[in-house]
Formats: structure tokens, C-alpha cells, sequence
């Protein structure tokens, strides 16, 4: 599978860098207070060391013009697709080492909520660089750049994103995919969480790019 940079002029329809803010202070928490599973990725959505950090509170001034975000992390190993999510909101990531992001475009999606996976596209992400991923961008866990190295990804979202839902929505087709607060996940049938009642949506491949990135 061909892996674009975040630099390549492709992913512009996806997100945006953001080069103009010292992320060094949440880098350090990051690496330092936040585990990286060898067997499996773990998503934890609000980290105490990573929310109260000046820096923390300083990008969520900026990056959610001051309405309350949360500083999360996604850390571990993973070189497959298994799911697509979004939400109604731009989700920044921020790696402490290089990741690929594995993304579509909601507009790929049909009226029967099913995304052919040949439409997804790699890209890369270089460590310490903030991306913007836009609300129309699918995505899921990021899978590492190397094979023998796993990550650590700084997730900052809108306060409350992928909290439990403590009241079910019913009154739509894309209700059926909401699965936690302000998140809508197609899965492919091969995926864990398929196999736990995830309503599937992706069909064709599911994307594997071990065999794409570097020993």
C-alpha cells in the first residue's frame, strides 16, 4: 500500500499540519506518564497527566476556540484498518513517534453506511508533528511505522467524545452505528469489534501494511 506523507499535498482533503504551536511539554508527559501495550492498542480518552498540563490548556483554547476539550492518548500496536470511525468535530493527533494513519472521506461513504476499503490512503506521520483531522475524515487507531516499534499518540478531542452513551438514539440508520458519545464506527466484518456486535460497514480488504512500513 502506497503511504503519503502528512506534507504530501493528498492529505489536505483529510486535515491539515499544524506547525505553529510548542508541543514539547505534552510530548515529555506523553512518553513519560502514558504505557505502550506490546499486544494490543488501548485508548484511554481523558489522561490527568496530559489534561493538566499549561500546554494542554493553552491548545484547547486554540484548537476548540476555548470550548472544554479533553487530552486522551492512543498507545500500543496495530498494523490493520478493522474500523472506520468519525464524530461532528476535527480530532487532533500528536505522536511521539512516527505513525501511519489509515483514512477516508465520509462523502465515500453510501447511503447504506458501507465504504469500500480500497478507498482508504496512508499517511504518515512524523514524530513530535500535530495533524488536524478534519470531522468528514474517518479513522481509527493508528498503526505504527515500524514493525518491531510501537506508539504513543496524544488524542485531543470535545470533552465527553466516546464517553458511554447513557441514552440510545433510534430514530435513524446512522443512529445504529453510534457507538459511544459523538462517535459513529463502520467496522469490517473481520474485526473485534464486529465480532462484538459492531455494526459492520467496511467490506473488501482489511488493510494490513506490516508488510508496508520499515523492520
Amino acid at each position: 500500500m502506497k503511504i503519503y506523507h502528512v506534507n504530501d499535498p493528498a492529505f489536505r482533503a483529510y486535515g491539515r499540519v499544524l506547525a505553529d504551536y510548542d508541543v514539547r511539554e505534552l510530548l515529555e508527559a506523553l512518553d513519560a506518564h502514558t504505557p505502550c501495550p506490546e499486544d494490543r492498542t488501548e485508548y484511554v480518552p481523558e489522561e490527568p497527566a496530559l489534561q493538566g498540563l499549561p500546554t494542554s490548556k493553552r491548545l484547547a483554547l486554540s484548537l476548540f476556540g476555548g470550548a472544554a476539550a479533553q487530552f486522551g492518548w492512543c498507545n500500543g500496536r496495530n498494523t490493520r484498518l478493522n474500523c472506520l470511525e468519525y464524530h461532528r468535530s476535527s480530532e487532533f493527533n500528536l505522536p511521539s513517534g512516527d505513525i501511519v494513519l489509515l483514512l477516508a472521506k465520509q462523502e465515500e461513504v453510501d447511503a447504506d453506511y458501507r465504504l469500500d476499503s480500497a478507498r482508504v490512503k496512508a499517511f504518515l506521520v512524523p514524530a513530535g508533528t500535530l495533524v488536524e483531522l478534519y470531522a468528514t475524515t474517518l479513522h481509527y487507531a493508528p498503526c505504527q511505522a515500524q514493525r518491531s516499534r510501537g506508539f504513543r499518540v496524544a488524542v485531543i478531542l470535545p470533552r465527553g467524545t466516546n464517553a458511554a452513551m447513557t441514552e440510545r438514539a433510534g430514530s435513524s440508520k446512522e443512529d445504529g452505528y453510534l457507538t459511544a458519545v459523538n462517535k459513529w464506527l463502520l467496522a469490517h466484518p473481520e474485526s473485534g469489534e464486529a465480532k462484538r456486535g459492531a455494526l459492520t460497514g467496511l467490506y473488501g480488504e482489511n488493510i494490513d501494511i506490516r508488510e508496508d512500513i520499515a523492520d
